[in-house]
C-alpha cells in the first residue's frame, strides 16, 4: 500500500509543480480573475450603487437563473441563506423534518435548523454520493404514516416538510428516481445545487431540476461573489415571495414603507454582484479548464493501485467543482493526506459526517449510514483550481 501511495502522491506533485515552486502552498481551490471583475467593481464603486439595490444585482439574478434553465433568480448573502429561505419558501416550519444527506458540508444542516425544524439524516449512493433513493423510499413507506398534516415519522411524529438533495463535488445526484419518490409522497424536493453550478444531469442543467434551487458563490466554488449564493426557480408566486423575505418583508414606497412579515437582510450587496458577473462569463471557460484538469487526474492515476479518481456518471456532466481520489480504506487516506500536506499539495478529507458532530451527535438518522461512512473514509479532495491550465498545458 505505502508503496503506491507514495507513487500517487509524487505523480500528483510532478504534475502540479510543473510550473509552481516546491515552496509555494497549492490551495484545494482558488479563485480565478481573469475578466471584466476590476472593471466591473470600478464601475460599481464610481456609481456608488454598492449595497442591495444596483443594475449587477438584477443582472447576476437574471443570468445565473439562465445557467440553471429557470425564469426566476433571488441573490443572497451567501449560499446558507438561499437554502434558509428556499426551504421556507416550500413550507418548512419550526418542529417538521427535512430529510437530508448525511455526507454534505453542514450548512445544508444548519438551514434546516434555522427554521426550527430538525435535519433526519440519510444515507449515500455509492457512486453518485448524493442521497440513495432505494433506501429513501423504503424510509418513506415503513417508517412514515400519512396524516392531515402531511407524511409524519412515526417515531418523532414530526411532519416531513422536505427533502433536500445536495450534488456533492459537482456530481449530480439520481434527481429523476428522488422526484419521482417525492411527488409520490408530496414532499417538495429543495435541490441544493451549491457545488453544482455549470453541472448538467442528463442535459438539463442543475440548480433547476426541482421547484426551488439553490446555488454558493462562495469563494471556494467555480465562480465568486466573494460570498453570495442564489435562489432559482421556476415559480413566479415563490420567486416574489422569496424576494420579499430576503428583503426584510418590506413594503410600502419611498419614505413610508412598513414590513409584513419577519424578513430576512439576505440581499446580495451590488458590489459582490458586479464581481460576479464578471465571473459569470468566464464560467464556460473555467468549467472546461475543470474538466480537462480531471481528465488529466483521471489518467494520472489510471495505473496506480489503490487509487482511483472519481468519474462523472455517463447520465451527467459534472463541473467537477472538487476533484476526487477514492482509496481502500482510512489508513490509506491519512497516508496519503500526510505524504500530500507535507509537500504542501493542500488536500484534505472528505466531511466528517455531520451527525458525528458535536453540533448533530443526537440527530434522527435513516439506518447505519454504512455507505455515507464509508465514503467519508475513503474520499479525498485534491487541487481543483482553474488556474492550474499550466500544468494542463503540459501534458
Amino acid at each position: 500500500m505505502s508503496d503506491s501511495i507514495e507513487r500517487a502522491v509524487d505523480a500528483l506533485e510532478n504534475f502540479i509543480r510543473e510550473d509552481i515552486s516546491a515552496d509555494t502552498p497549492v490551495p484545494l481551490h482558488e479563485p480565478s480573475f481573469e475578466g471584466n471583475e476590476w472593471k466591473y467593481l470600478k464601475d460599481c464603486l464610481d456609481s456608488g450603487w454598492v449595497s442591495s439595490i444596483g443594475s449587477y444585482v438584477d443582472q447576476l439574478e437574471k443570468e445565473t437563473a439562465e445557467v440553471c434553465g429557470t425564469k426566476y433568480g433571488i441573490a443572497t448573502v451567501n449560499g446558507v441563506s438561499a437554502l434558509h429561505a428556499a426551504l421556507i419558501g416550500v413550507g418548512t416550519q419550526a418542529n417538521d423534518i427535512v430529510i437530508c444527506p448525511a455526507l454534505t458540508f453542514i450548512a445544508t444542516a444548519n438551514a434546516i435548523s434555522y427554521c426550527g425544524a430538525v435535519p433526519l439524516f440519510a444515507d449515500s449512493e455509492n457512486v453518485t454520493f448524493g442521497l440513495d433513493p432505494d433506501k429513501l423510499e423504503q424510509f418513506l413507506k415503513e417508517e412514515c404514516v400519512h396524516h392531515s398534516k402531511g407524511l409524519v415519522h412515526r417515531q418523532s411524529g414530526r411532519r416531513i416538510a422536505a427533502i433536500a438533495v445536495v450534488h456533492v463535488f459537482g456530481h449530480p445526484a439520481r434527481m429523476d428516481e428522488l422526484l419521482s419518490i417525492a411527488q409520490q409522497y408530496l414532499i417538495p424536493v429543495v435541490e441544493d445545487a451549491a457545488e453544482a453550478l455549470g453541472s448538467h444531469y442528463k442535459e438539463r442543467p442543475c440548480g433547476g431540476l426541482s421547484q426551488v434551487g439553490v446555488i454558493s458563490f462562495n469563494g471556494n466554488k467555480t465562480i465568486t461573489t466573494g460570498g453570495g449564493g442564489l435562489i432559482s426557480t421556476n415559480d413566479e408566486v415563490m420567486a416574489r415571495r422569496l424576494k420579499h423575505l430576503t428583503t426584510t418583508a418590506r413594503t410600502g414606497q419611498g419614505w413610508n414603507f412598513d414590513h409584513d412579515k419577519v424578513g430576512f437582510n439576505y440581499r446580495m450587496p451590488n458590489l459582490n454582484a458586479a464581481l460576479g458577473c464578471a465571473q459569470l462569463e468566464m464560467l464556460p471557460e473555467f468549467i472546461e479548464r475543470k474538466r480537462r484538469l480531471a481528465k488529466c487526474y483521471r489518467d494520472l492515476f489510471k495505473d496506480v493501485d489503490d487509487v482511483s479518481f472519481v468519474s462523472e456518471q455517463n447520465w451527467a456532466r459534472s463541473n467537477y467543482w472538487l476533484c476526487a481520489i477514492r482509496v481502500p480504506d482510512i489508513a490509506t487516506r491519512d497516508y496519503f493526506l500526510q505524504l500530500s500536506n507535507h509537500k504542501k499539495l493542500l488536500t484534505r478529507p472528505c466531511w466528517h459526517l455531520i451527525p458525528e458532530t458535536n453540533a448533530y451527535q443526537n440527530s434522527l438518522k435513516i439506518d447505519n449510514l454504512s455507505v455515507a461512512k464509508h465514503l467519508a473514509e475513503t474520499l479525498i479532495n485534491i487541487p481543483s483550481s482553474p488556474i492550474l491550465s499550466v500544468a494542463m498545458d503540459k501534458h
